[in-house]
């Protein structure tokens, strides 16, 4: 890692804290999956908050230690299934917690949030802890233009993937562990 991201990588360390979401801050994930979607993507209140009492402990979270607020969260399920199907957005009961992969279904940064490096600290947070609980695969679905970001942090495009979510096309990420 170069000095500039060495040193971001510790100012975010500084002002945030990063730890599992709790049942109660629901609704704050709630507001922010709807700030950073448009509507035909973004999870409805009920799938949240079914998702959270179902795989708590797969939502990361990033607190302003400034505000106590929540600014920003990644969370997925756990299964062993290594293809990313729509079902995983809308039925909490598929989470397997000893599930060897995670299907990560969102990565939400609030806009006054970005362009400071916390998404890039969110994912590689997320992706050391799972690899410290054994999985073996991080499978996501992007846009296009979303691509390139998750390449830089060490996902591959696997091309096309069989969702529709949202009625729109996606890529289909993987990150072996």
């Amino acid at each position: 890692m170069d000095k500039r991201l060495e040193k971001q990588a510790q100012n975010i360390l500084e002002k945030f804290e990063f730890r599992n979401i709790k049942q109660e801050e629901a609704e704050q994930a709630v507001v922010i999956e709807q700030v950073c979607f448009p509507p035909n993507e973004a999870c409805s209140k009920k799938h949240m908050v079914a998702r959270i009492a179902a795989a708590e402990d797969l939502f990361l979270v990033a607190v302003d230690k400034e505000t106590g607020k929540i600014a920003a969260f990644l969370n997925g399920i756990a299964t062993d299934e290594s293809c990313f199907r729509d079902e995983f957005f809308t039925d909490a009961t598929l989470h397997n917690p000893k599930g060897k992969n995670v299907m990560i279904l969102g990565l939400s940064v609030l806009p006054e949030y970005r362009g400071q490096g916390l998404g890039r600290e969110i994912v590689n947070q997320y992706l050391q802890r799972e690899k410290a609980r054994c999985r073996q695969e991080m499978v996501l679905t992007c846009l296009k233009e979303k691509v390139d970001m998750y390449k830089k942090f060490g996902f591959v495009d696997c091309g096309m993937a069989h969702s529709t979510w949202g009625g729109e096309d996606w890529h289909e990420m993987k990150y072996m562990l």
